[in-house]
Parts: C-alpha cells; structure tokens; sequence
C-alpha cells in the first residue's frame, strides 16, 4: 500500500476536536494526536525535554523528572518570546515523530489531529482540512466549564489561535459540532465513506 491519505483536523480549543476524532478512530481510522506526540516528545530522557530544561530552568521540571506542563505554560503563556523558544524546541521534536507515524501507517487514511493546522505550517502536510467548527459563545462556554478558567482567560486562549473564518477559508470539510451525538455520527460516518472514496480512487 502506497502513502495514505492525510486528513488534517481542526478546530479552536474546546470546539470538540477529541470527539470527532474518536468518531473516526471507532470506525477503525488512525488517528495521529500532536497533542500526545507532544507529551512524548517531552518524556524523561528525550532530547527536547533536557532543552527546555536547559532554557526555562529547574522550575518547570518535577521532582519525578516529568515536564510540569502547567507551570510551563503560566511562564510562557502572556509572553511571546518564550513561546517562540518553546516551540522551536518541540515543534520539530512533533513533526518529526509524526512523519516516521504516518510512514509506518497500513490504512487507506489517517486522521492527523493538529490544534494549529492553520496557524503553524502544518497543513503542508496534509491532502484535505477537516475543520470541526462551533459559534464562539458555545465555544467559550465550554472552555471556561473544562478549563475552569475566567470569561477574561478564555477569550485571551481563544483570540490565541487563528480565528473562526480563518480557519473555515481554509476548510475542505466541516463539521459542525453543535448537533447531537447521532447526528455527529451520521456525520462522521458520510465522511469516513467519502475519505475512503478519495483515497482508492
């Protein structure tokens, strides 16, 4: 089997990215999440976790050795420097464990899960945008319940990220995540039919 199809999916924060791609991932589809690549490129002993330490100080490491996320993200949160270090330490680290994922994948296509598709140069990578898209107070309101974070907090996390029509530009696909839970999977599945159409075709 030659290279699977790449399906680059999307959303803001909160807007419902893990169900949909749980969705796929029951019909038998892998799914590849930075997310958890990004955990494993920061695990005790990996190249990019000593960097950070190296960079950021003894501060945001845990006596376990673990990375301790939430301190590192108080630091580099409001300041966009540090961001920009962190993340030319840890994006190539996820980039790269995610190319050598695709390159072992035996599917007709995959799901590559990626929270700034349209933000980062990502989208390079992928053959469609698959974007999952809610209206902003919904949105929101999701994210402050999850998060447990003020109204002020989550409007600066999702004003963080590129916004709603940006993203949807740049869309092949949508869905949207406001219906109920048979309908997103009737959803799910018409794309799940329609990806497999494209990838043997």
């Amino acid at each position: 089997m030659g290279k699977p199809l790449i399906i680059g999916l999307t959303g803001g924060i909160a807007s419902g990215k893990s169900k949909i791609a749980d969705g796929f991932s029951r019909l038998g589809v892998p799914v590849i999440d930075t997310d958890e690549l990004a955990r494993e490129v920061v695990a005790p002993g990996m190249p990019a976790l000593n960097a950070i330490k190296k960079r950021f100080g003894d501060s945001v490491i845990e006596a376990t050795g673990q990375l301790n996320r939430s301190a590192l993200r108080d630091l580099v949160f409001d300041d966009t420097p540090a961001r920009a270090d962190l993340e030319a330490i840890t994006h190539p680290a996820i980039r790269e464990l995610a190319l050598s994922r695709i390159a072992t994948t035996d599917a007709e296509y995959l799901i590559l899960m990626v929270p700034l598709l349209i933000e980062k140069d990502w989208y390079t990578l992928v053959d469609r945008v698959l974007v999952v898209d809610v209206p902003e107070p919904l949105q929101k309101a999701r994210l402050m319940q999850r998060d447990d974070v003020s109204a002020e907090r989550a409007d600066t996390m999702i004003n963080s990220q590129a916004d709603r029509l940006s993203r949807l530009a740049r869309a092949d696909d949508v869905i949207h995540n406001e219906m109920d839970d048979e309908k997103l999977a009737n959803e799910i599945l018409a794309l799940h039919n329609k990806y497999l159409t494209i990838a043997t075709s």
